[in-house]
């Protein structure tokens, strides 16, 4: 059962799950995460390419909320996070990683299972095998993909119940040891970025940054540390992944 404070939040949404609702374009979500829009895009939406035999349209991979939006939820945002941490790596082939999808939904019945707790404890291995049978990988690949998968999953917060609620982004180079400064949560800041244990959105400090304020000021303004401040600023303002 989702907790007191949960079923509170979700009465400010009428009912609804707040984490499925449409609340990140693309642009947004493509920076959160540091990875090309363009990427992103086809992911989500599709898109048309050409072959010697005409033009063939490469299906969504990640389904929105709504069709006809392209807007992501949160819990979309976690299944691109964990997708992106197969391909970065190991650059496999998209239509492979589709077929390893489909092998962990017989597994595990969900409509998010990348999303799911499941993926988390054996579904991972599972998703992993079908890749490694796929792609013929190494017992290192495997072990490297393990290692960069194992990394984006202890980014993801889940409440008692198994559910996907936090998540920790990445503002340096995705691995185990960096810290997790700065979160989003659909409950907080209405879903925002904000500096973890704080509200504090990561804009909101960005902004002052941007108009004048010192890390110092703006540190001792919100009683962070300086480190922290940093994090939240580099969240907002790092170039997008090229």
């Amino acid at each position: 059962m989702r907790s007191q404070s949960k079923a509170n939040g979700f009465l400010l949404y009428r009912g609804e799950d707040p984490r499925e609702l449409p609340s990140y374009s693309i642009r947004e979500t493509a920076h959160y995460l540091r990875m090309p829009i363009a990427t992103l895009r086809s992911w989500v939406l599709g898109r048309w390419y050409p072959t010697v035999q005409g033009k063939r349209y490469f299906a969504p991979i990640i389904a929105l909320p709504d069709a006809n939006k392209p807007v992501l939820s949160f819990v979309n945002m976690i299944e691109t996070h964990v997708l992106d941490a197969i391909r970065r790596e190991h650059n496999v082939p998209l239509h492979k990683v589709r077929t390893a999808l489909q092998y962990l939904k017989k597994h595990f019945p969900s409509e998010h299972p990348l999303a799911d707790q499941s993926f988390e404890t054996d579904g991972s291995n599972l998703f992993i095998q079908k890749l490694g049978q796929l792609i013929n990988v190494s017992q290192e690949g495997q072990l490297a993909m393990r290692e960069l998968l194992d990394a984006h999953l202890r980014r993801i917060q889940r409440d008692p119940s198994g559910l996907a609620v936090r998540l920790y982004l990445f503002t340096r180079k995705r691995t185990a040891e960096e810290p997790k400064v700065v979160m989003i949560d659909p409950l907080v800041s209405f879903g925002k970025p904000v500096l973890a244990g704080t509200g504090v959105p990561t804009a909101a400090i960005a902004e002052r940054y941007k108009a004048g304020e010192s890390i110092d000021e703006l540190a001792s303004d919100y009683g962070q540390q300086r480190s922290e401040i940093e994090e939240a600023i580099r969240c907002e303002l790092e170039v997008e992944a090229a």
